[in-house]
């Protein structure tokens, strides 16, 4: 059940590597083999300097370096071996990143309603943000926002009020979605800080509201997972302000702003993407649950969004 990014594992040696499959004798693997441990003796200015002439990212800490250093070298490679099909990859992600009624502590009763839906999204041709949607949801179950929460997230009481309940944003995002041709025309997948935004808020959410899960969330792309397994680092370091960190980015915006978290979420991506990293869906939702998605899936878009029924 270990996710990857389909690259991470195709290192100098791994005997179950896609490498070895291709033959591992050929010549292109022995040199990308001989680059790698080439490149795992550099000390960081070397790696630095040595970035910064192929004009690629400077910033990060070493092995954030050297796995960046190596994707290059391997991808130069395998395009003189093989030319890249660009077309079989998602066109757009999804970033999302729910802000939802808490307390401090949270007592373990507490029912959590998401009170803001952003999307921010990514277009991975460009590796620009293309846009960005955000709206606030009103509760209905804790209608009145704790002081923490107020705190926390920088949303008002006002703010909520005035807002629309759940089902009429939902609508709202699916609208939007489908204007940028979601499912149809490009192929996307949605991505998270983790499998809470989808596996507990929404799922608690539309249980709230009396809807079926929406068909779109059912599968996406943790990037803790990804993050971890791509640089080889363990999940206790792979929160959104470590992350940014270890890549040597700060965080823009203010923290626990839905619309701002999910901004450097992406920012996040958009880096791993050009380190060399292929970010796949690693997680779903089957029959209410959360499951590990394997690295060797095919690789498919999320369907085209649509409004899901309500229960009985």
């Amino acid at each position: 059940g270990r996710q990857h990014c389909r690259i991470s594992d195709q290192e100098t040696n791994g005997k179950n590597s896609t490498a070895s499959s291709n033959d591992f004798s050929d010549p292109i693997y022995k040199e990308i083999a001989i680059t790698n441990g080439y490149i795992n003796r550099m000390t960081r200015d070397e790696l630095r300097s040595k970035l910064a002439e192929f004009k690629l990212e400077t910033r990060g800490v070493k092995d954030v370096l050297k796995k960046r250093l190596k994707n290059y070298y391997k991808k130069q490679k395998l395009m003189q071996k093989e030319p890249i099909n660009g077309d079989s990859y998602y066109d757009y992600i999804c970033v999302v990143d729910f802000e939802a009624t808490c307390e401090e502590g949270n007592p373990p009763e507490f029912v959590h309603e998401i009170i803001e839906f952003p999307i921010v999204l990514l277009n991975t041709h460009t590796l620009e943000i293309e846009d960005t949607f955000q709206q606030y949801v009103k509760p209905e179950i804790n209608p009145k926002l704790s002081n923490f929460c107020i705190s926390l997230t920088g949303i008002t009481q006002d703010i909520v009020d005035k807002a629309d309940t759940f089902p009429q944003v939902l609508q709202n995002v699916i609208e939007w979605m489908r204007q940028r041709e979601l499912g149809t025309k490009y192929s996307y997948s949605m991505l998270t800080d983790g499998s809470w935004d989808m596996s507990k808020f929404l799922n608690i959410q539309c249980r709230i509201s009396r809807i079926k899960y929406p068909s779109f969330a059912k599968k996406w792309i943790n990037i803790r997972k990804s993050y971890g397994n791509f640089y080889k680092v363990p999940r206790n370091q792979t929160k959104l302000t470590i992350m940014l960190e270890k890549l040597g980015m700060n965080y823009d915006g203010r923290p626990h702003s839905g619309l701002d978290d999910s901004k450097n979420i992406a920012r996040i991506a958009i880096r791993m993407l050009q380190d060399g990293c292929e970010l796949r869906v690693n997680e779903r939702m089957h029959a209410g649950q959360l499951m590990t998605v394997s690295s060797s899936a095919p690789l498919e878009g999320a369907p085209a969004p649509q409004m899901p029924r309500y229960r009985n």
